[in-house]
């Protein structure tokens, strides 16, 4: 059967072979790609192929990868890619991955193309936990990844349940604590908050310098076996290589620097390390296969190259992509400082507009009011004017009906000298009449009196209502200013002396002066990196500290309490690197 299925595949790649073109797919960290190749490309046509449709120039960092049985291998360069042990499928897939890590990825990775590809590969190991991350570290990671996917924070966007569907956290770490989805997501968010004005490049370039100080960080583990037939981790990376026990890939036991290495060499599955001083013993150990034997010696000469490369003045290509790197981030620093101008004034504009919009309700509140007093003015003006109506033609009857007693009291005088008798009578009488007549004129005069101050309060509610007429005629003279622009390039030609605003400042040259002023900015940058190095490392106990107290200990795996120890004792792999094997140690 085995020797059925070997000369299928055979025959399938002696038809590959006689056809003229086969196809490829190249699965990329974001999305696939399809190309057609010619039969006689080697490695090195489909992977300039690949790098030109990315954009991508620095291709050194890069590779493409395809599985081989139960391991991995790198695509060839110099040979063709169907006389390589490439997948017997139609197409033929391949990865395109980084192989290669930089030491440091603020200073090496130039273009922005670059940085998103590590920035993607390096989170899908910390999440697939091929990269161990201690819970603090991959709260702050997972809170820059959101800031490089949905930009700056907005509490009005970004509301309880945004990041439900997110694969942020390592399932590791999620277990480990006693902790619903909606505490973590307010964590991160609480972090995610806080890196309010960086864009996406600078979120994901915050990511990977974080991401580079992890211990598992870059590294290629394979199992060997030294001279006794101990089991041993071989850990390649770029700066050298590191010696481990199996149980853990954290700590190295020790560590043999690029400079430090003479040569490596491997025979059949024998592998040899010279050390640069002769006088220290060769190191040899032995891998399972041979195939693996080369993946390390590919591997190494890679990281070596590299290493001895970034120790020299760059290349002319490598200068002039620097150059071009530092004006586009010039640019793009001048054109966020434009952005952020220009959003500073449509802020500027909204909240006058604002202002303007609330003072016109509230004369539209006080003209209402006006109007309102004013109605109720003329209401009590007309009612006053019928008092005082009522008032005078009772006046007047009372006058009159005084009038009729005054005669009446003449006619009683007169009959009075009929008789003595009558006389008393009338004599009484008359005094009756005379205090009915008295009577009479007081309440006329009161009358009198009353219609007078009537007359005087509708004088003042008639000059009331001329007031409230004023007053309101003043509030709807008043100018008002409105806003119809969305945007500072809709701004209006004439505003009121407090609200203008200058379409100069909506203009920046790009000038020598700007740049000189972005490279001292860039300067202080570096300066103040300590700092931040400083407040970064705060910001992780702080986090640390905050969800110490809902960790389950009994579900810690092994390196996670190799981390902790680590961290207790303040090593780790960085600070035993100049750590070379001794005599106590023989491989």
């Amino acid at each position: 059967m085995a020797s059925a299925l070997a000369a299928k595949l055979g025959f399938n790649s002696l038809l590959r072979r006689q056809a003229k073109n086969f196809r490829v797919r190249i699965c990329t960290m974001e999305s696939d790609m399809e190309f057609s190749c010619e039969v006689k490309w080697k490695g090195k046509d489909l992977f300039d192929l690949v790098c030109r449709t990315l954009g991508l120039r620095e291709t050194w960092f890069f590779g493409l990868q395809y599985n081989i049985k139960d391991t991995v291998a790198w695509l060839k360069m110099e040979k063709r890619v169907l006389d390589q042990e490439v997948p017997q499928e139609e197409p033929i897939t391949l990865h395109f991955l980084a192989k290669f890590y930089p030491e440091n990825a603020e200073e090496e990775l130039v273009q922005d193309i670059t940085q998103h590809l590590f920035f993607l590969q390096v989170k899908m190991k910390i999440l697939e936990e091929e990269i161990h991350c201690p819970p603090e570290a991959s709260v702050l990671l997972a809170s820059y990844a959101v800031h490089a996917k949905y930009g700056d924070y907005d509490p009005n966007v970004h509301k309880t349940g945004f990041l439900a569907e997110e694969e942020l956290l390592p399932k590791r770490v999620i277990n480990l604590y006693q902790m619903t989805a909606e505490m973590w997501e307010e964590r991160i968010t609480a972090c995610y908050a806080e890196h309010r004005g960086r864009t996406r490049d600078e979120a994901e370039m915050e990511y990977l310098k974080i991401a580079q100080d992890l211990d598992m960080y870059g590294v290629n583990y394979f199992l060997i076996r030294n001279k006794k037939g101990t089991d041993l981790l071989l850990g390649v990376d770029a700066l050298g290589l590191h010696i481990y026990e199996p149980d853990n890939r954290l700590t190295p036991k020790c560590s043999f620097p690029w400079n430090e290495i003479r040569n490596i060499s491997y025979s059949d599955k024998e592998f040899t390390i010279k050390p640069l001083d002769k006088k220290t013993n060769v190191f040899k150990f032995n891998s399972s296969r041979l195939r693996v034997n080369k993946l390390i010696l590919q591997l190494c000469i890679g990281n070596h190259d590299l290493f001895m490369r970034r120790r020299r003045v760059d290349s002319l290509e490598v200068q002039q992509m620097k150059a071009q790197a530092r004006e586009e981030r010039a640019r793009k620093q001048v054109e966020r400082q434009r952005l952020q101008r220009e959003k500073q004034l449509r802020e500027e504009a909204e909240r006058a507009r604002d202002d303007l919009e609330r003072r016109l309700i509230q004369l539209q509140d006080e003209a209402h009011m006006a109007n309102e007093a004013l109605l109720r003015s003329e209401q009590t003006a007309d009612l006053l004017a019928e008092k005082a109506q009522i008032a005078e033609e009772e006046a007047k009857l009372l006058a009159q009906k005084a009038a009729e007693a005054e005669t009446e009291m003449q006619r009683i005088k007169v009959t009075a000298i009929r008789g003595q008798e009558e006389r008393q009578l009338m004599e009484q009488k008359m005094l009756e009449a005379e205090m009915l007549a008295l009577k009479m004129a007081k309440e006329s005069e009161r009358r009198a009196k009353e219609a007078e101050q009537l007359r005087q309060d509708l004088q003042e509610a008639r000059e009331s209502e001329r007031r409230a007429k004023h007053k309101l005629l003043e509030i709807t003279s008043k100018p008002v200013y409105t806003f119809g622009f969305t945007s500072p390039g809709m701004l209006p030609d004439s505003m009121p002396p407090d609200l203008s605003f200058s379409r100069e400042n909506l203009s920046f040259d790009f000038k020598d002066t700007d740049m000189k002023r972005l490279s001292m900015e860039i300067e202080k940058e570096k300066v103040e990196y300590m700092e931040k190095s400083k407040h970064l490392q705060e910001q992780l106990n702080e986090l640390k500290t905050e969800i110490e107290s809902l960790k389950m200990k009994e579900r810690e795996t092994p390196l996670d309490i190799i981390h902790n120890q680590n961290t207790e004792q303040g090593t780790s792999k960085h600070s035993n690197f100049k750590k070379v094997a001794t005599s106590s140690f023989v491989l």
